[in-house]
């Protein structure tokens, strides 16, 4: 844990609140200083949301390097575990070690709001980073468009099938926005465009152990499967890879028994996976921006700087919620014509 800095001296802090809100006050996507600049010598907490996905692990060793480009300071970096009442008791935690302003990903969406408004009362201000709560006022949330990720699964794999077959679906957890979105998404698009092809939709509350037994179970009541759509490869990833070299069912395309296979993350192993043909494709999560604008945006808040909705200077578009707004961050679709893309972010990873 890094410890909280101090600021001595009137003049020295009077020059950091000046200084950042110089920088800020001309950096699109935000605009001004708000009253209040004590609040720049503040630090940042940060809560990881679990370590039993590939993908958060690679998005928590992004959080100490981007800090570091960034310029701020952590005042403490906590895990929830996937447990929302955990996740309560770590921002408790962290804004007791002193920080100005906390980024976080809940992944019950639902249930964080109170907690939200009251560190909103507190003038605590809250970005939220792949999720965005469903109540509960947020200064801003860093994710990409998870609608997207559903919709590109669905034109994949409904071009692959041949707009015809059976598909298994690992739905993610219906409390999280992120589930609710990629789920409705495929949904919709699968209905509307490839109506002749079944859906099986699997919950599986993010947990790759139900997303194995899912599997196993719907390839022995219906082994004409030709279709997975993982919608988290950083927890779904090696337990679908199991399954599928058991019964020798991971073949080239070209043969019958393929069984055509679009993920979401984007994460190294996923992109090994698809040189190697076990995979066919997955929508890449930005992890690293996600720690970046994650930190950026807190820096920004602690700055007094209120954010404008529109294009920004990384690409991305930044949207009004009803309480707050939302950095949307690209999500490219990868698959083995772009995985050696030096650009994508799973690459410098891996």
């Amino acid at each position: 844990m890094i410890a909280i800095r101090r600021v001595v001296g009137t003049l020295a802090a009077t020059t950091l609140v000046l200084t950042m809100a110089a920088c800020s006050k001309d950096t699109p996507g935000g605009t001004g200083a708000a009253p209040g600049g004590g609040s720049g010598a503040k630090t940042i907490g940060v809560d990881l949301p679990r370590a039993d996905s590939d993908f958060w692990n690679a998005y928590a060793k992004y959080i100490p390097q981007k800090a570091t480009e960034l310029g701020v300071t952590l005042s403490g970096t906590t895990n929830s575990q996937n447990d929302v009442q955990k996740l309560i008791a770590n921002v408790d935690s962290l804004v007791t070690q002193g920080s100005g302003a906390l980024v976080i990903a809940p992944q019950d969406t639902g249930a964080i709001g109170p907690k939200l408004d009251e560190l909103a009362g507190k003038k605590i201000p809250v970005v939220s980073v792949d999720t965005r709560p469903d109540a509960g006022k947020v200064y801003m949330v860093v994710r990409a468009d998870n609608r997207a990720y559903g919709q590109k699964a669905c034109e994949f794999l409904g071009e692959k099938l041949g707009g015809k077959g059976k598909i298994v679906e690992f739905q993610g957890a219906l409390s999280s926005i992120n589930g609710r979105d990629r789920s409705e998404a495929f949904k919709q698009c699968m209905t509307a465009r490839y109506p002749a092809i079944t859906v099986f939709e699997e919950p599986t509350e993010w947990e790759g152990t139900k997303a194995q037994s899912a599997l196993e179970t719907r390839l022995s009541t219906d082994p004409d499967i030709k279709g997975i759509y993982m919608q988290a490869g950083g927890v779904f990833l090696d337990p679908t890879l199991q399954v599928l070299k058991q019964r020798n069912l991971i073949v080239p395309p070209t043969d019958p028994k393929h069984i055509f296979v679009v993920s979401n993350d984007g994460i190294p192993q996923e992109f090994a996976a698809i040189r190697a043909g076990q995979i066919d494709a997955t929508v890449s999560q930005p992890a690293d921006q996600y720690a970046q604008y994650g930190l950026y945006w807190a820096k920004q808040a602690l700055a007094g700087v209120t954010p404008v909705a529109g294009p920004s200077d990384h690409n991305s578009t930044i949207v009004a919620l009803p309480n707050g707004f939302e950095d949307q961050l690209p999500a490219p679709l990868v698959t083995k014509d772009n995985v050696d893309d030096k650009a994508l972010w799973g690459n410098a990873a891996g």
